[in-house]
């Protein structure tokens, strides 16, 4: 590895080893011990030595290399502007079902990028293809001992993954499964399913051969496709309905029963649309398994039922009169409804709002991807007294308070100034807003960004 890449540091931590030396916000880390580097793993790994020397270039260009000696398990205490260094790796497919091809024109760049970069699989948990991975990926991963990562599967079968993921080479994932095992990695599925093509007989192969794969394949997690009214690719995708997606419940709840008879855990998981699509209760909280894909929205319904259940409410009456609003997305909307009617405060006046998205189309009825303009139109619509507006904290983007059109909550407030609004996220969040509002305040936390670790860990600043 001849080039030479920049870990451009975004944050600098009081106190940290960084600060002595005094590094600041955009300096940039080029090489360590003359070694250099492509993204945090590579630092993370250099940086383990007790002697070190640290090329780096300041702001006006200047090289420096600063040497000095540490600690093995010392911390940097440094934030990077991003966690690979010699940019992400795209993905290589022109699949039926991206979402990234789904948004709205002209919206912001960063919601068009297709990363399938297995480095941000092990870093973020986010899924990888395969496609766009050679012999010195595997290599490296065996190297560093990147494991688990997280592997879009979406069928067993070679020929109809091709034509899927319009990628010949997708057709190679039980020879790159292979290549993951034998690196001594494991894996984290998903199957997003399409009404029609890699659903019944073709889910039952893919079932089956991942569960033989075990115990290097950890779990696997099908959810249903999502089309928006922005989608201009020609091949037609059927979206489920009650009566499909209770045929892949049923098909499921099979191999379900015989895994826990087998093993004592579930291991194959479906996301919560189409339990509400089919009018079933979510799954008990052991059904989970310690919830292995809750990043993935896997068991988010259930997690946020046991947050509620196991926060205390506040009081149990207002002196005053306090009317509030709740947004929600559509499809969860009648278990918000449920617990909203289930506080019993005085003086409280709770009104749920499913949302409907316009902006997306109607077939989208998740609340993290609710706009500002389809939340306010709605908040328009209603007549009569508001002190609070209780809005989804996923439809914000990550650690700031923008909403996917890029209005902000500020301007929001402002359509509203009578309202209070306060972004909730989880079940005691809900909870707590709605029986103690007046003292009801969550501070949210900044932008997240990856944080180099001496111990070759990876953790999100908190």
């Amino acid at each position: 590895m001849s080039k030479h890449y920049a870990g451009i540091i975004l944050r600098v931590y009081p106190g940290s080893l960084a600060e002595e030396l005094e590094l600041v916000p955009g300096d940039k880390i080029i090489e360590i011990n003359e070694q250099p580097l492509r993204d945090i793993i590579d630092l993370s790994f250099a940086m383990a030595d007790e002697e070190i020397d640290l090329l780096v270039e300041h702001a006006d260009g200047e090289r420096e290399i600063i040497s000095f000696e540490k600690d093995m398990d010392e911390e940097l205490g440094v934030e990077f502007e991003s966690a690979v260094f010699d940019g992400i790796r795209n993905c290589a497919n022109h699949c039926y079902f991206c979402f990234v091809d789904m948004i709205a024109p002209n919206m912001r760049q960063s919601l068009s990028i297709k990363d399938d970069d297995y480095r941000l699989s092990f870093l973020y948990g986010n899924f990888v293809t395969m496609t766009n991975m050679g012999p010195r990926d595997f290599e490296r991963i065996e190297k560093f001992h990147l494991s688990p990562l997280f592997v879009s599967v979406q069928c067993m079968n070679p020929e109809l993954r091709a034509q899927m993921l319009r990628c010949p080479g997708a057709a190679r994932i039980a020879e790159q499964l292979d290549n993951l095992e034998k690196a001594g990695a494991d894996y984290h599925t998903q199957v997003v399913l399409c009404r029609g093509l890699n659903d019944g007989e073709e889910l039952a192969r893919t079932i089956r051969e991942i569960v033989a794969r075990r115990p290097h394949a950890l779990s696997l997690a099908v959810v249903p496709v999502g089309v928006t009214k922005f989608r201009t690719d020609p091949f037609p995708l059927q979206q489920f309905d009650a009566e499909s997606a209770a045929r892949v419940i049923d098909e499921a709840e099979k191999w379900q029963k015989k895994l826990q008879q087998e093993e004592g855990r579930t291991f194959l998981y479906l996301g919560d649309e189409f339990y509400f699509l089919a009018g079933r209760p979510v799954p008990p909280t052991e059904f989970y398994d310690g919830f292995p894909q809750l990043d993935n929205g896997i068991g988010l319904t259930r997690n946020f039922l046991n947050d509620w259940e196991q926060t205390q409410p506040g009081p149990a009456a207002y002196e005053e009169p306090v009317y509030l609003d709740v947004i929600t997305g559509t499809s969860v909307a009648p278990v918000i409804e449920e617990l909203a009617a289930s506080v019993q405060a005085e003086n409280l006046h709770v009104r749920v709002l499913p949302v409907a998205n316009d902006f997306f189309g109607t077939t989208v009825n998740v609340s993290g991807l609710l706009t500002a303009k389809d939340i306010i139109a709605e908040l328009r619509r209603q007549e009569g007294p508001r002190h609070g507006i209780l809005i989804p904290e996923s439809a914000l983007r990550s650690g700031e308070d923008i909403f996917l059109d890029d209005v902000s909550l500020q301007q929001m407030q402002q359509e509203f100034p009578e309202a209070r609004i306060e972004p909730v996220q989880t079940g005691a969040d809900y909870r707590r807003a709605l029986t103690d509002w007046h003292h009801y305040h969550k501070e949210r936390a900044g932008e997240t960004a990856y944080m180099w670790q001496s111990n070759a860990g990876y953790t999100k600043n908190p």
